[in-house]
């Protein structure tokens, strides 16, 4: 009898609620459609009641203050027993009440929330992006049409699956943005891949805004820029664990960087892995057959190695005069590891060029070994000059 005689009441006071509804201040059909909502959710009612309570609130979705939508948002968005139909419809209100919805409610398909960032609204995009545990399928539909904004959350929600695919959109898109480049730089976990290409993008954007400026002409701020992103490869690759290194040497291929100029400064560099890994991707050989090719002293695996792979003919002495100093006295290059380039491997490979005779690809190879001796030097003498400074303070 109690029951029967609580339901009644509560069937009553939604009759009473529909109509005072009508004459209520917006504050105050706010202040009861929140508590009738969460009456809804935790009260225990019967079918009847909850039947009731339901009606009421799928009427005011039609209330005209966003201030009462609003209160029905907050008090039904993070609940998995909110009744569908209402938090699908308020997915679909107003911007300021969908992104609540939008944000935190489980009862959202996958299929729902990529529909929302395919609809192209920035806050709703970025409220999806906010969303705890977000799948793959919702990131990558961000990460190919959301805004920066979104894409910038997206990066930041450490609940967030994302494939390596979505990255790389995320760097296409947005990858001139320092936003974006400082947040996915600071994922320790970024495949190597993703960090060159972001590499590429500020050497892009920095190439732009010198010759924008007119502080450099535009072909000599794009191959400035250029031996930016060459240098910073090498690092990169440098730093790189062994499984990843082809990977990245795949990626560059693909991207266009992986050319002659790259390879040799690797080489000088002291970056072996690099440089045969970098062989055996354009000569599509297994990378054990590329190391031995590479050290046999007769020198006719390699030359056989450089055709293959469709290297210049004229960077074949360079390569060779590197590789027999290496021969020679192994690679006494420490300094700078090896992600810098060596100053007497440099001066070496320079000078035994210089011998030979003159045409214009050896000649653009004399002129590339030339920057690569006074970038060499200019590195050497300031790794001397920040070690003399370090003494000096501590001292």
């Amino acid at each position: 009898m109690r029951r029967f005689c609580t339901e009644s009441v509560l069937a009553m006071i939604v009759r009473h609620f529909l109509q005072w509804v009508r004459t209520a201040t917006a504050g105050e059909r706010a202040d009861a459609t929140g508590a009738l909502a969460r009456a809804y959710l935790y009260a225990d009612l019967s079918v009847d009641d909850r039947a009731a309570a339901e009606g009421a609130m799928v009427m005011l979705l039609d209330d005209p203050s966003p201030l009462v939508r609003g209160a029905l948002a907050e008090a039904l968005a993070g609940s998995a027993d909110a009744p569908p139909a209402i938090v699908l419809a308020l997915a679909a209100d107003q911007p300021d009440i969908a992104v609540i919805v939008l944000e935190r409610s489980p009862l959202l398909l996958d299929a729902d929330l990529v529909d929302t960032v395919g609809g192209g609204n920035a806050s709703a995009q970025a409220a999806v992006a906010r969303r705890p545990g977000l799948p793959c399928a919702v990131a990558a539909a961000i990460a190919e049409v959301g805004s920066a904004e979104a894409c910038l959350l997206l990066i930041e929600n450490p609940d967030a699956t994302l494939a390596p695919f979505s990255l790389d959109r995320i760097v296409e898109r947005f990858g001139h943005l320092a936003a974006i480049r400082e947040a996915m730089l600071a994922d320790e976990e970024l495949p190597s891949s993703t960090r060159q290409a972001l590499v590429v993008k500020l050497s892009e954007t920095l190439a732009h805004f010198v010759s924008a400026r007119e502080w450099l002409a535009r072909p000599r701020a794009e191959r400035v820029a250029r031996e930016a992103c060459e240098k910073a490869t090498v690092a990169l690759a440098a730093e790189t664990a062994a499984p990843q290194v082809r990977p990245l040497v795949t990626h560059l291929r693909k991207s266009g960087q992986l050319t002659a100029g790259l390879v040799l400064r690797a080489l000088l560099s002291g970056n072996m892995a690099l440089f045969e890994e970098a062989l055996a991707e354009l000569a599509e050989l297994p990378l054990a057959r590329v190391v031995s090719l590479v050290y046999d002293r007769s020198g006719k695996g390699l030359r056989a190695l450089f055709e293959r792979a469709g290297m210049p003919s004229a960077v074949y002495p360079a390569v060779r005069a590197a590789l027999d100093l290496i021969h020679e006295t192994g690679f006494a290059g420490d300094v700078g590891g090896h992600t810098r380039l060596k100053r007497r491997m440099v001066e070496r490979v320079l000078t035994q060029c210089e011998r030979l005779g003159r045409d214009a690809d050896s000649d653009a190879l004399l002129i590339l070994l030339r920057r690569f001796a006074l970038e060499a030097t200019r590195e050497e003498a300031r790794m001397f000059c920040d070690e003399l400074a370090a003494e000096e303070l501590a001292a």
